[in-house]
Order: C-alpha cells, then structure tokens, then sequence
C-alpha cells in the first residue's frame, strides 16, 4: 500500500503537536545519554550555581529555537529531502533539548519562561525563509547554527571549572551544531554576508540576555 503524503494541515497539526510537547511536556528521551551521565561535578558556591543554571537555561532555550526554526522550514520547505533534511535535524536536537532540562534540573533550576514567544517568533522566521527559497532556508541554518556554536564556545569560557558535568554538555552540543551548519552549506543553503550576521548576533545577545535572566 503506498504511504500516503502529508497534506500542508497535516503538517500544521503535527508542528503544533511538536510546539506543545517542547513548550508544556517534559523533554522526549534523548536517543543517545547525556555526556553528563557519568560525571561527577565538583562543588559549587550559590553563586557559581546560579551562573551555571543561567548559561544552562540559555541553551535551553536556544533548543527551543532549534526546534521551532527546523519545523516551520520544513512546514515551506519546497524541495522533499530539504524538508526531510531539517526534520532530522530537528530530531538530532531533541536530544541537547532534554540534556540541558535534565542539567538544569540537577542545579535546582528551570527552563526560561520566555520559551513560548522564542518558539514562535523562531517558527515564523523559519516559516518565512523557507517560503523564500530552500537556499535562503539552509543559509539561515548555517548562519544561525554558526552563532549558537560562538555562544557555545562563550559559554565553555564562562562556566565554573569544576562544573564538568555542564561543560560536557555544551561541548558535545558545540561539535553537533558545527556539524549542521557544514551539512546546511553544503547542501547548498547561502553564505550569509558579514553585516546579516552582525545583525543575526545582536538579536541573538538580547535574547540569551533575556533568557538568562526569566
């Protein structure tokens, strides 16, 4: 029996099906273990765990992000493995998504209250571009997938040392997100020039700001 093709309602339904489960519904079951599984942090002072939480709850909320840009490329996307390529690319970040709720857990804290209006606000840029074209769709994602590696790299500086368990999380997540913007490129997605990317980076600052914070 062939398999029957998704309608453009039908993938609404299941993108506001994915949206209530990454904003209301703990994390899926990561498809590989958290790096942190299996180490042992060192002491931290209330202050250190407060910044470490912080960080942590940025990158949360950066996985938000992640989910709701892959869904809505893949809602416009015109080409069938472009659309294909960024639902896998959404699944592939399920997993830093539950890996940073579980280390937040573990410092006492939670998730940014934030995340509905970064979910949506991520789901119509990705929307729009991929209604734009597939190469300005795939350019988004490398450009995108580039500042969220800086703000990783940030990020590995910033934590506490004896962190260990945090700084292996963001560490794998730093080589993932360097792996897809490379698959973006090469797929053919655009080189964003220097001033979109500056401007990219400003936004990026007010938002791990804010998220930091709420």
């Amino acid at each position: 029996m062939a398999e029957r093709q998704l309608t453009r309602v039908d993938q609404l339904i299941s993108g506001l099906d994915r949206a209530l489960r990454t904003l209301a519904a703990p994390a899926p079951a990561p498809q590989r273990p958290s790096p942190a599984e299996a180490l042992d942090s060192g002491p931290l002072d209330d202050s250190e765990r407060r910044h470490a939480a912080g960080l942590m709850r940025v990158n949360h909320s950066g996985e938000v992000c992640a989910q709701a840009l892959y869904q809505g490329q893949a809602l416009t996307a015109k080409l069938a493995e472009v659309r294909a390529d960024m639902e896998q690319a959404a699944s592939e970040e399920i997993d830093h998504l539950a890996w940073c709720e579980q280390r937040l857990a573990q410092l006492g804290s939670r998730p940014s209250l934030l995340n509905p209006l970064w979910y949506g606000l991520s789901f119509g840029i990705g929307a729009g571009a991929g209604l734009v074209s597939d190469k300005l769709s795939l350019g988004f994602v490398a450009a995108t997938e580039q500042q969220v590696c800086a703000h990783l790299d940030d990020h590995l500086a910033a934590l506490p040392e004896t962190d260990h368990a945090s700084r292996a999380v963001v560490a794998a997540m730093r080589a993932d997100e360097a792996d897809h913007a490379e698959s973006a490129l090469q797929a053919g997605g655009w080189q964003f020039p220097a001033p979109v990317l500056r401007a990219m980076s400003g936004v990026s600052k007010l938002m791990t700001q804010a998220s930091y914070r709420v």
